[in-house]
């Protein structure tokens, strides 16, 4: 059997996993014929002889496999092989954390053949106002419903913040009900700039959405010298990584986690870098980081203020 679990919205598929592997555990309680992979290191042959070994307790077997989606090698050797992981009585987990890349064959192939599949998208709107209220009553606190709209603006779809912030007001009004002057005394805004967000956006060429999230972030407070800043960042590592990608095989198996380490960065920081400088030619990089570097001058010496040079860098692109 294989089960395919991804998406975006990380804690809720994590917490999924994590009900799969406890079920797991409850019926076999050795757990010897549990292993998990992860998909930079993993090899086709290790999976492959995990599930062919025969069980010396005659238990079905578990096998996670992680982010198998960034590993070429094994994708081509699995679509080759795929055949007996479709029949076998055994379990094997996919785990794909993110947004599927486009046309990949095997995230393609999981989504169509997989005998449960499940996506985790960023919640949003009345599912996150009702996660919200779910969560509260898992620690027998009580929310106004004002207090509960405060908390989906200010957090948005990250769970494991909205997670934290919700514990936090549970404790702070032990057996009181939960205001939405509670939310502004204790929870921060999540305007720590969702760059990556933005720079998606500006990837695209979808200057209304950036245009409507740098917005969003500056009617909330956030500094607009702070998320210029954070976008002078992102492009310089766009282009680092863009640069040390010519230098090599990207799809090799460690190979961005290697690089990442090399150059200091984190490796979330440089794998989103490096999908997100897919969208540019290294000579586009160097244009919009030059322009960065003109605007951000120019606000420095008093011509232009941050909120019109942000505009002015939207508009230009």
């Amino acid at each position: 059997m294989v089960i395919f679990l991804y998406g975006p919205d990380t804690y809720r598929s994590r917490k999924k996993l994590g009900e799969i592997i406890e079920s797991y555990k409850k019926a076999h309680k050795n757990g010897l014929s549990l292993s998990i992979f992860e998909g930079q290191d993993l090899s086709f042959q290790d999976l492959k002889s995990q599930i062919q070994s025969i069980s010396m307790f005659k238990e079905k077997k578990l096998a996670i496999v992680k982010n198998a989606l960034a590993n070429k090698k094994f994708k081509e050797d699995f679509l080759n092989n795929k055949e007996p992981f479709l029949k076998t009585e055994d379990i094997v987990v996919f785990f794909e954390e993110g947004k599927l890349p486009a046309k990949d064959a095997l995230a393609s192939f999981l989504e169509e053949k997989a005998s449960k599949s499940q996506e985790f998208e960023l919640l949003s709107g009345a599912k996150l106002k009702n996660w919200i209220r779910k969560e509260f009553d898992g620690y027998q606190a009580e929310a106004d419903p004002q207090a509960i709209e405060k908390l989906a603006q200010d957090v948005g779809g990250d769970l494991w913040q909205m997670s934290n912030e919700i514990k936090k007001l549970a404790s702070f009004r032990y057996k009181e009900k939960i205001t939405a002057k509670d939310v502004d005394l204790l929870v921060r805004p999540k305007v720590e700039t969702d760059i990556f967000k933005t720079i998606d956006y500006i990837a695209q060429k979808d200057k209304k959405n950036a245009f409507l999230l740098i917005k969003k972030h500056l009617d909330k407070g956030e500094s607009p010298f702070y998320i210029f800043s954070m976008i002078n960042f992102q492009f310089r590592n766009l282009i680092i990584a863009k640069a040390k990608c010519q230098e090599g095989d990207p799809d090799a198996p460690g190979q961005l986690n290697a690089w990442a380490k090399e150059l200091g960065i984190h490796p979330f920081v440089f794998r989103k870098a490096f999908y997100q400088s897919n969208h540019f030619t290294l000579e586009e990089l160097k244009k919009i980081y030059q322009n960065i570097f003109k605007i951000d001058l120019a606000t420095k010496t008093g011509e232009l203020t941050p909120e019109i040079a942000l505009d002015i860098f939207v508009a230009q692109l």
